[in-house]
């Protein structure tokens, strides 16, 4: 358990340099060039839309749990407009730019090689631009429609998921996942601050069950696309440690999750029994599931790591509506 993880790809192969595009020759037919919808499609792609509707998901109730307990109402049609649009502005920004620091490991992964900087649908410059584009609109719309903390916030985000993540701790740690949590985590606070222009115990206590959620949601992706991972040289945990390791994490980041996510029953102002329920009975299911995912691999069984993330996905998004109803009933 004190070994360092990442010794184990100490003799992988490294990602190979992306292909060169050789230019036709002269008198050569050029390739066709895409059509505008293809085109489009392919720009779209980059912002990678459902991990941005995930994100997405968090933020609402975010603003209206903030509403509801800073001014005892609800939050204004602009603000959250303004939010939603800016929010996912800035996702696909992170996004798109993740694609362009990935583009050469992109090409070695089953999973990624469709992507459209893996298929060469856009040039990586044009990108890039496209990236930088969309997320300078969402921080600047933000800060002017909204307020400038949640601008700020929207601004980290972007750069810590493609510097700090992106071309730091994904390449380099097994616990990538774990420090890139902060990135998913926050349009829970970017949400809170669009609505009161501050941080209270409540928004820590959102951001920190969704920042202890992510590490067993990805583990067990990662689990199911493992040699992916390996061929490209990434330190996933499940690549470099065993899979028992992996499981045993995931039960306690599970139930650290768990606990977290009642905190909010023991404080007040805080949230009434019917998030309880929802949390208790979710949280608890999420829990079982890591269990099970434990008990599979102590068998020597097929984990099937994919029942976990399926559920991981389903729990947010309950646990988050709930949210968002019981902000009616405080």
């Amino acid at each position: 358990m004190n070994e360092d993880p990442t010794r184990a790809l100490a003799d992988r192969p490294r990602p190979q340099a992306r292909k060169r595009i050789e230019l036709p020759a002269p008198g050569a037919e050029a390739p066709a060039r895409p059509s505008l919808r293809t085109l489009i499609g392919a720009y779209v792609s980059l912002t990678k839309p459902r991990i941005v509707e995930l994100l997405l998901i968090t933020t609402i109730p975010a603003m209206l749990v903030a509403a509801r307990m800073d001014y005892n109402g609800l939050p204004t049609l602009k603000a959250v407009l303004a939010t939603l649009i800016g929010g996912a502005l800035a996702a696909g920004s992170a996004n798109a730019i993740n694609c362009y620091i990935d583009r050469d490991i992109d090409q070695l992964m089953a999973r990624t090689s469709r992507r459209p900087l893996a298929k060469h649908q856009i040039p990586p410059r044009n990108a890039l631009i496209f990236g930088l584009v969309i997320g300078a609109i969402a921080v600047v719309g933000m800060g002017f429609l909204v307020n400038w903390l949640a601008a700020l916030l929207t601004f980290g985000a972007i750069v810590y998921y493609d510097v700090v993540y992106t071309i730091w701790l994904k390449r380099t740690t097994p616990y990538n996942t774990v420090w890139g949590g902060a990135c998913g985590a926050a349009p829970v606070l970017i949400g809170w601050a669009a609505v009161t222009g501050h941080m209270s115990w409540m928004a820590w206590v959102l951001f920190a069950v969704v920042f202890l959620w992510q590490p067993p949601h990805f583990y067990v992706l990662a689990m199911k696309f493992k040699d992916d991972y390996a061929a490209a040289g990434i330190p996933m945990l499940p690549v470099v440690a065993p899979a028992r390791r992996v499981a045993i994490e995931s039960v306690v980041y599970g139930w650290a999750m768990l606990a977290v996510s009642l905190v909010p029953l023991l404080l007040r102002p805080g949230a009434t029994w019917l998030y309880g329920i929802v949390a208790l009975v979710t949280g608890g299911l999420f829990v079982l599931e890591c269990h099970k995912l434990l008990g599979r691999v102590n068998r020597g069984e097929d984990p099937k790591p994919m029942r976990l993330f399926h559920w991981s996905t389903s729990y947010l998004t309950l646990l988050f509506l709930a949210v968002a109803v019981d902000s009616f009933l405080m």
